[in-house]
């Protein structure tokens, strides 16, 4: 990896050297992300409804949920290890047109009238595999679009979060609604425009070189490579545990915010949506800043402070009987996060390996995908067994945690340090 060096200040040139700028093809990959990520707010707002018209039994409908998150837990190392040996501009672009085609199925299902949830289930598992795949290249594919440049990789990884907050949850959820009381099989046919829009777009993206790697006796021995890696690195271990430990908290906390607002805060169903808005909302704005927020504190010390806001915003909102004052708990909280979310990519993929970026990349996601449902199940528990302000106190004591691997596993220092070591 090449760091640019300052310019060296001379009395005809005083100013410091320009700031390096996304290349053309990131952009194209950003458009491609916006345009999926609209088409994932789409059929994740319409597939519910389409498998509430199918069946009422809580457990089904559970079921249906389910069967996207999955794959993580029987394919989320193996489908790392599969990206770390294949062409991972290929991986995605190829990825995309078979989650077009899967998407045609339900709508196709639903004009010939025999749409049916276990077809919905499948649908749902390989649209799984799917993202695994591609959102593993994808985090893999970026750093060496941007030769592991950790200002560009926060600049590329801020833009990417907003279009996906704005595409995903704004515009997109609203749009599936409204196209499934239209015709239930139209949101299915755009979220597969949208996939096939992807693919072409990524398909002109430049061919990056397959990494050398070690090869191992087999994908399940490969795959451990990554997950040991991971699990041996300090820095890299910090900033994974920071998602995992955190969906602990924030899922736990969504999983009864829905009653929470109705109960506590006496919000109808509309109140409800313009809660969830205020933390997309500061999502988009704390991704904004989350350079500025870098530079002035350090990747590390910036990931302190959030971890801290974080914690300070949800025990605001578990206390709060005010709306208007939930909402700025939220909004705070989304910006936190949304600031997170950009720092600790960059540094991780800035310090991962190209030959094993897939696996490690995986590995990752695996620790906060898994943490997920447990956070959702104690979410639920604490509210039965404490109230409906538990789980917001206790995730805020989760989140405070966090703040202390920061310091330890992730400082400013260690991250320094990393770095050089990676260059």
């Amino acid at each position: 990896m090449t760091i640019a060096q300052p310019a060296v200040a001379t009395p005809q040139s005083p100013a410091a050297a320009p700031r390096p700028t996304l290349p053309a093809a990131f952009h194209r990959l950003w458009a491609a992300s916006a345009a999926s990520s609209l088409g994932d707010g789409v059929y994740l707002a319409a597939l519910p409804l389409l498998a509430a018209g199918l069946t009422q039994d809580p457990l089904t409908l559970g079921l249906v949920t389910s069967a996207a998150l999955a794959p993580w837990f029987f394919f989320g190392l193996i489908g790392g290890a599969l990206v770390d040996r294949w062409d991972r501009r290929r991986t995605m672009w190829l990825t995309d047109l078979c989650r077009a085609a899967l998407l045609a199925i339900p709508a196709l299902a639903i004009g010939l009238g025999f749409a049916s949830i276990p077809l919905l289930i499948a649908v749902a598992f390989l649209l799984g595999i799917g993202q695994i795949l591609f959102d593993t290249a994808s985090s893999a594919y970026l750093p060496q679009l941007l030769d592991r440049d950790m200002t560009l990789l926060q600049k590329a990884n801020a833009r990417a979060m907003g279009a996906r907050t704005v595409a995903a949850d704004f515009a997109g959820p609203p749009a599936g609604s409204a196209l499934f009381v239209l015709g239930r099989a139209l949101p299915f046919g755009l979220d597969a425009v949208s996939f096939l829009a992807s693919s072409l777009l990524i398909r002109t993206l430049p061919s990056r070189p397959v990494p050398p790697r070690e090869a191992g006796p087999s994908l399940w021995a490969e795959a451990k490579v990554g997950a040991s890696y991971l699990l041996r690195d300090k820095v890299l271990l910090g900033l994974a545990l920071r998602p995992a430990i955190g969906n602990l908290a924030f899922v736990g906390a969504d999983a009864i915010l829905v009653l929470f607002a109705h109960q506590l805060l006496h919000l109808g169903d509309l109140g409800y949506g313009v809660l969830l808005a205020s933390q997309a909302a500061g999502g988009l704005l704390g991704a904004a800043l989350a350079h500025r927020l870098g530079a002035w504190l350090g990747t590390g010390g910036a990931l302190t402070a959030t971890a801290l806001l974080e914690a300070v915003a949800l025990v605001a909102l578990g206390l709060s009987g005010n709306p208007f004052v939930a909402g700025l708990a939220l909004a705070l909280l989304g910006a936190a996060m949304g600031a997170t979310m950009v720092l600790a990519p960059s540094v991780s993929q800035a310090l991962i390996p190209a030959e094993l970026a897939g696996r490690v990349g995986a590995t990752r996601r695996l620790m906060a995908v898994g943490a997920a449902p447990i956070g959702a199940l104690l979410g639920g528990w604490l509210a039965t067994a404490a109230g409906l302000r538990a789980p917001f106190l206790a995730g805020a004591v989760l989140l405070a945690s966090t703040a202390v691997l920061s310091l330890t596993l992730a400082s400013n220092r260690r991250i320094s340090e990393a770095l050089a070591a990676a260059e």
